[in-house]
């Protein structure tokens, strides 16, 4: 095989790069398509691109030799029963398109480096009588606990991708914050930017837009002690990498509760848990098969015994539900 110059057609608008790769070329395998970014072989109007590039009608697409055959199934360990329960025990909501999981803290989504034990690794325990496994539409940190909403089907995964793109989704978290911030709300409007380090890939604050992506969160407190900490009420309007824990270290100057790696020791408190103490509350989202998701997760253990240190009342968990669109019975 030679290479190829291929272009976006209307119809693979916003698709991201390694996805159009996957539809275009099966065989191709994630990691060989890393490597292939990496060395620039594959290029977009001949630039340098990364995997989760949007790609816009128009645009060329430079597409090195390719190997031939199909992709080698992915080498996935079986499922433990012990997971497989553990796993089931997180479902709070499911039908025919989605499930909901309340994430615990600790647990990671995906693979990465130094990570044995992931969720998309056992999602064959949550297939239930579907003919598809189940995908991930979002992400949440290892250490972030809370609402985390898989696709049962290839069309669900796709409506719901769209939707989170589009903004259509209402994300809301609580935070411990130290100490409490001096405005009781507002909105975070900082711009943000990756960079690398002897500890890994850290997110950082920016002044200039220009030199790193826009990231936006509304805030706003629901309770707080003796200004020693906050709690509060997170919405991201942006889903940036770890948009929350930059937002609230260095646009509000308080850190979250145990967040070691952007607070430091300032982030710790003695006779607490260290523990991250960020929680995706609840979500609101379009259904795919229409009307509207509400789901919400309550409190880990960590943050529940932090609540009750501090005297903090969180409300009752409402149960998932799916509200029929308006106008609808």
């Amino acid at each position: 095989m030679t290479v190829q110059t291929l272009t976006i057609q209307e119809s693979e608008a916003d698709t991201r790069l390694d996805r159009w790769f996957r539809r275009r070329f099966p065989q191709l395998t994630q990691g060989a398509l890393q490597k292939m970014l990496r060395s620039g072989q594959i290029r977009v109007d001949g630039k340098r691109v990364e995997a989760n590039t949007r790609l816009q009608p128009g645009q060329a697409i430079r597409v090195p030799p390719l190997p031939e055959g199909p992709a080698p199934v992915p080498d996935r360990k079986p499922v433990s029963e012990r997971d497989a329960r553990e796993l089931e025990r997180m479902v709070i909501y499911q039908d025919d398109s989605v499930l909901v999981l309340d994430k615990p803290h600790g647990l990671a989504v995906q693979g990465g480096p130094g990570i044995t034990r992931n969720l998309d690794a056992m999602l064959d325990a949550l297939r239930f009588d579907a003919e598809e496994r189940p995908r991930l539409v979002h992400r949440l940190d290892r250490d972030t606990s809370g609402v985390l909403l898989l696709a049962r089907s290839a069309a669900a995964a796709a409506f719901l991708a769209k939707a989170f793109r589009g903004r259509d989704v209402e994300k809301t978290y609580w935070a411990v914050v130290v100490p409490q911030p001096e405005a009781t709300e507002g909105r975070i409007d900082l711009a943000l930017a990756k960079q690398g380090g002897p500890r890994g890939e850290r997110t950082m604050a920016v002044d200039d837009p220009r030199e790193g992506v826009r990231a936006i969160t509304d805030f706003r407190t629901l309770d707080a002690a003796r200004r020693r900490v906050a709690w509060l009420e997170l919405k991201p309007l942006t889903g940036r990498t770890h948009q929350l824990r930059v937002h609230c270290a260095e646009g509000l100057g308080t850190p979250i509760l145990g967040d070691g790696k952007y607070g430091g020791i300032a982030a710790h408190l003695e006779g607490l848990p260290g523990q991250l103490h960020l929680h995706a509350r609840a979500l609101r989202l379009p259904h795919p098969e229409g009307g509207v998701l509400e789901a919400a997760a309550p409190l880990p253990p960590h943050m529940r015994e932090t609540f009750a240190y501090f005297g903090f009342e969180a409300p009752k968990t409402p149960k998932p539900r799916r509200l029929a669109a308006p106008g609808k019975r």
